[in-house]
């Protein structure tokens, strides 16, 4: 019976992704691109050379570690939309603790590892306020998330533009970078730092064994699943509310580290990239199976570095990747909650 509704469930999801591809070629076909070569382009722009397949590795890294904090609240029943902004205050504590060590003499390995630290407290604390807020103030964690991710972008320009600005003037390019040392070191002629990758696999690997093997695990699902009963059951609900938005928090932390570490080397105005909304797509389309986050999340990260090719190759704007990434989600949800239809009507 199992195996049966996996073969379902992984069946639902083919006929999703096809029509999602259907739909891609249609607006394709509507502003007079060729939808197979714009395909093809997508391809050979993510796997064409070594040095492509490193850049989507390196653009999956910090996409991992987003997906992996946010499948946590997910399993604790909660939408953390402002992920976006625990990404950039990472970044933004990670580059303030490294300003402290310039010209301190530290050796730069304790730099680093205080500056990913810095990153992942500052992750964590702005999750906790969105948690604190939905706790003690009644509000819910889509628009305290929402309020939250503005008021992390707006502390980021008025760094870049302020305090932290360049000497002499202040620059949308961000702040100064900081001293060469103070970056993850990066494999030989590529643009990905191996210790990056092993902080990302390590997340993935942490959350699986959280959720499938842990009595916190199993505690966050069940808040997830029925709060009211889990709260009638004994469970200290508001408690694991807010280590779900702390954990997810430390993770997101540690992605805008990464972006400062091991990609800008300083802190730049859109220094989240997207990463955290893009995470809840992954997310969504893997339906919350950690299993599923690494191949997926290394396909969306194919799309992003891909898309590059078709402003050059056809004209197309490379929005096209985000188009898909978003109709893969949607196509897919239709088809799961068609099939649950049918299902109860069976």
């Amino acid at each position: 019976m199992l195996k049966n509704a996996r073969v379902v469930g992984l069946g639902a999801r083919l006929i999703g992704i096809g029509l999602a591809l259907a739909f891609v070629a249609l607006i394709l076909l509507a502003t007079g691109a060729p939808p197979f070569q714009a395909i093809s382009l997508l391809i050979t722009g993510a796997f064409g050379s070594t040095r492509k397949i490193v850049d989507v590795i390196a653009t999956a890294v910090p996409l991992l570690l987003a997906t992996s904090g946010l499948l946590i609240t997910f399993a604790a029943g909660l939408w953390n939309i402002g992920i976006e902004g625990q990404i950039t205050l990472g970044a933004i504590f990670t580059v303030g603790a490294l300003r402290l060590f310039v010209d301190s003499g530290a050796p730069p390995g304790v730099a680093i590892l205080v500056g990913m630290v810095a990153g992942m407290i500052g992750g964590g604390l702005w999750a906790a306020l969105a948690g604190l807020l939905k706790i003690y103030g009644g509000v819910n964690e889509i628009f305290s998330g929402l309020g939250l991710n503005f008021v992390a972008t707006s502390a980021t320009i008025w760094l870049i533009f302020g305090p932290w600005r360049r000497p002499g003037v202040g620059s949308m390019s961000g702040t100064e970078p900081l001293p060469p040392e103070f970056a993850l070191p990066q494999l030989p002629d590529m643009r990905i730092s191996a210790w990056a990758v092993v902080l990302s696999l390590l997340g993935v690997a942490l959350v699986y064994i959280l959720l499938r093997g842990t009595y916190i695990g199993l505690k966050l699902k069940a808040t997830g699943r029925n709060a009211r009963a889990s709260f009638v059951l004994g469970i200290p609900t508001s408690r694991y509310t807010l280590v779900a938005f702390v954990l997810c928090g430390l993770l997101a932390g540690l992605a805008g580290a990464v972006q400062v570490t091991a990609v800008y080397n300083r802190l730049i105005p859109s220094i989240s990239s997207g990463y955290g909304f893009l995470g809840l797509l992954v997310a969504m389309l893997i339906n919350y199976q950690v299993i599923w986050a690494i191949p997926v999340a290394l396909f969306y990260a194919a799309l992003i570095v891909g898309s590059i090719q078709l402003p050059i190759q056809l004209r197309l704007d490379s929005s096209l990747a985000g188009v898909l990434q978003g109709a893969l989600v949607l196509f897919v949800l239709i088809i799961d909650g068609v099939r649950q239809r049918l299902r109860e009507r069976g």
